[in-house]
């Protein structure tokens, strides 16, 4: 990789011009760039001319500005440098299984993530965190990007709160005026649309998912072609879907309910995300209720209540009838969210019992519902 040093200005921008034009590097560390002017900018925008794509990388917050004031941002793939930080001594407010959450003074925490997770994993929490904000969706203020040693994570203000599922569970007495607000905050979220931003679509998102070699290793190309029928009709929406919108990942602050982790955010049909409250507080309590009662906060038998109260006051159902159908409706959609998984699952044996009774035994024989469901 080409690297650059000190300062570039009408004094050596010459010389530098010829040793890029000479080497015509694409990627160049700027970590030692201290000062960079028109006349140094004018310079990487001839090797842009040769060599086409230029990335810079490891820029300086000070140099980073002129990029970015002069517009060569947009020019050029510009990258700052990532500000250090010292996690020993900071105090461990919580664990998850994508990493640490630390407290690092009273106004700002930071989720660090474990060395595994790609930087793009990291940033688009981050973009997608911002994005939501100023959507005006009450989440979460994300600040920089950080690093430390081999992990890399990202600076959120501090919550001086608990989440909704630990205040549900500590305060049964209301936990009708939770779910009201839990059901204010989701009925918000899904009446915002998204202007501009870079918030991937759901249907791209499970377009990739399924659309994989380990997804052709656990079914047939037929059912493969199912599936991408059933996304192919997916309605098009601006509508954030958080994708994991259960009470763990809820704050209360001020008595106003803050979104946390928008990494998995997408865009498309609100009842997507609605099946993930099914999902965590309606099927997990049963099937997996240790892991659900440390993700989400809520005992199984709690969980459960909380889900039916949420789904009921959600759906606006009159009667018992009409509740009933929208639990199959929410049935089937998860059915198929858990299919399009299939690519996360380590080892194939965990893989037969979902393609077996949610693909052959739930998907395909109720493929024209989903999609009358998914495209409304």
């Amino acid at each position: 990789m080409y690297s650059l040093s000190g300062r570039i200005d009408s004094n050596n921008a010459a010389e530098w011009e010829k040793k890029l034009l000479e080497e015509k590097p694409t990627e160049i560390d700027a970590s030692g760039l201290e000062y960079i002017s028109s006349a140094g900018l004018r310079v990487l925008l001839k090797l842009r001319k040769t060599v086409g794509e230029v990335n810079v990388i490891n820029v300086k917050p000070e140099v980073y500005e002129v990029f970015e004031v002069t517009g060569f941002d947009k020019l050029l793939s510009v990258k700052k440098a990532f500000r250090e930080i010292c996690l020993a001594g900071l105090e461990v407010i919580g664990r998850g299984g994508n990493g640490t959450v630390y407290r690092i003074d009273a106004d700002t925490i930071v989720k660090m993530y474990k060395p595994d997770y790609s930087l793009d994993i990291i940033e688009r929490e981050q973009k997608y965190a911002k994005t939501a904000f100023i959507s005006g969706i009450p989440s979460v203020i994300a600040y920089d990007v950080v690093k430390s040693g081999d992990c890399y994570g990202v600076v959120f203000e501090a919550m001086n709160s608990d989440t909704l599922g630990h205040a549900m569970s500590s305060d049964m007495e209301h936990l009708d005026d939770y779910v009201d607000k839990y059901v204010e905050l989701a009925k918000t979220l899904h009446s915002v649309e998204i202007e501009g931003g870079d918030i991937l679509s759901l249907k791209d998102f499970l377009r990739k998912r399924v659309d994989s070699d380990k997804m052709r290793e656990y079914c047939e190309q037929s059912e493969i072609d199912v599936l991408f029928d059933i996304i192919d009709s997916m309605k098009e929406c601006r509508t954030l879907v958080h994708g994991d919108f259960h009470p763990g990942n809820i704050m209360i602050q001020n008595g106003e309910l803050m979104l946390i982790d928008m990494g998995e955010a997408t865009l498309g049909p609100p009842i997507y995300d609605v099946a993930t409250v099914f999902r965590d507080l309606l099927s997990g309590p049963k099937s997996n209720p240790e892991t659900i009662e440390m993700s989400v906060g809520l005992k199984p038998q709690v969980a459960m209540a909380v889900g039916d109260k949420f789904l009921r006051k959600y759906s606006g159902a009159q009667t018992e009838e009409q509740y009933q159908g929208y639990l199959k409706m929410l049935q089937l959609v998860y059915a198929f969210n858990v299919v399009c998984f299939l690519p996360d699952l380590p080892h194939k044996e965990y893989a037969a019992p979902i393609v077996n009774n949610l693909l052959r035994g739930v998907v395909i024989p109720n493929a024209a519902a989903i999609k009358g469901i998914l495209s409304r």
